[in-house]
């Protein structure tokens, strides 16, 4: 039963990411034509990020009722019309409309997020680490894959009327519509119904209650557990840190004279840091500790952060610090998300999961909007050095909980 989650899983997780990177890839551009304003440009992709922190919460609460499967598959369906609707958007030239459809196209990556708690529902404690970071790394082929064929993409819509940049939302609404057909089929049983199921049979378990499936349970849950206030305060600011640098790159590579090929190649390093050695970031936390990779998870960025904030124009420097920032966000990823579901009861992880998902793309679509402004008043210097400030909680909880008496769990 394992292994076949896991596969499924690493399918949609595949499709889910090819989804997401094929219409955003655009965005931007797609944004601007329709606004009008070079300004604006930037509105679609936080529409997005702000659509997929909203809809972690319903998402969410569905799951805790109906299970992986169809919590999933609403994601990815939500995803998909919010493709349809950007494209009639771009068609009648309606930003508001855009605005609308990419924060619902958003609902794809809540989904994708969601996908490694489930890899982790039936996985054993001692192997969670590894069975999250698998379906973490699934989503490196989507999003390699993704921005290389949104061009073709758009110019395959060409003879629908509508704007050639709004071609890759429809191939991405198409996509997500595959993924949720994928785990609607396949992904059975459910892998958190059967979860439950075991639980229940254990008398020592905490009886799961509707209760216990409410937001107010998950921020109990958390709130009751040093741990699992580290665990979602690490995956929160590492996202954070990761997002408001990686936004700003592009921007600073070009005023240093870097053209779109050296600026996607900088890019793409960075997403070969995020996932593609997600599955030794989980191994490791199953061999040394989840806590010691949330704080390497630190130094990385942190590392990261002086590396690329002080290139000055060496784009060498500046793909190794995007390198290390993708590694550094892997880590904080794998190891709080591992952490947070090790640290509360079955009985009210899926809340604390979805209020995970909430807090993590809620300050990373703050710290994506203020990135730019940061970069306009101080430069993209300050930028990374504030990136680093913001896993300053991080540090501390780590260091408050290794003050505590020892607990064999901590690790």
């Amino acid at each position: 039963m394992r292994r076949r989650t896991t596969v499924v899983l690493v399918l949609s997780q595949v499709l889910g990411g090819l989804g997401v990177a094929t219409g955003i890839a655009l965005a931007a551009v797609l944004a601007e034509e329709v606004s009008g304003s070079e300004g604006l440009a930037g509105l679609a992709t936080t529409a997005s990020v702000l659509g997929t922190a909203v809809l972690s919460l319903p998402f969410a609460a569905l799951t805790a009722a109906r299970g992986r499967r169809v919590g999933l598959a609403t994601g990815y369906v939500v995803g998909a019309v919010g493709g349809g609707v950007v494209a009639l958007a771009a068609a009648v030239g309606s930003f508001p409309l855009l605005l609308l459809g990419t924060a619902a196209f958003g609902a794809g990556s809540s989904a994708n997020l969601q996908a490694r708690f489930a890899a982790a529902d039936l996985a054993e404690p001692a192997h969670r680490g590894r069975a999250i970071s698998t379906v973490v790394w699934a989503t490196t082929i989507g999003a390699v894959l993704g921005p290389n064929i949104a061009a073709p993409a758009g110019r395959s819509t060409a003879g629908l009327g509508i704007p050639e940049a709004a071609g890759p939302f429809l191939w991405g609404a198409a996509v997500f519509l595959a993924a949720a057909a994928l785990v609607l089929a396949a992904l059975r049983p459910d892998p958190l119904l059967t979860a439950r199921a075991l639980a229940a049979a254990d008398p020592s378990a905490v009886p799961e209650t509707a209760e216990g499936r409410s937001l107010r349970a998950g921020v109990a849950a958390v709130a009751a557990s040093p741990r699992a206030r580290l665990a979602l305060t690490a995956v929160a600011c590492s996202h954070t840190t990761m997002v408001s640098i990686m936004v700003m790159t592009p921007i600073d590579l070009g005023h240093h004279g870097a053209g779109i090929e050296l600026i996607g190649l900088v890019i793409s390093i960075h997403i070969v840091g995020m996932y593609a050695f997600s599955p030794l970031v989980g191994r490791l936390c199953d061999r040394v500790g989840r806590i010691p990779v949330i704080s390497s998870g630190v130094v990385l960025l942190a590392c990261a952060a002086l590396t690329a904030g002080t290139a000055g124009g060496d784009h060498v420097r500046s793909a190794v610090g995007l390198f290390l920032l993708g590694l550094g966000w892997s880590a904080g990823l794998v190891g709080g998300s591992t952490l947070l579901t090790d640290a509360v009861p079955s009985s009210s992880r899926a809340a604390a999961q979805g209020l995970s998902d909430l807090s993590m793309n809620t300050a990373a679509g703050a710290g994506g909007a203020l990135a730019g402004l940061v970069v306009a008043q101080a430069g993209y210097g300050w930028l990374n050095a504030m990136g680093a400030a913001v896993l300053l909680p991080v540090v501390v909880l780590v260091v408050l909980l290794r003050l505590r008496r020892p607990d064999p769990n901590d690790g």
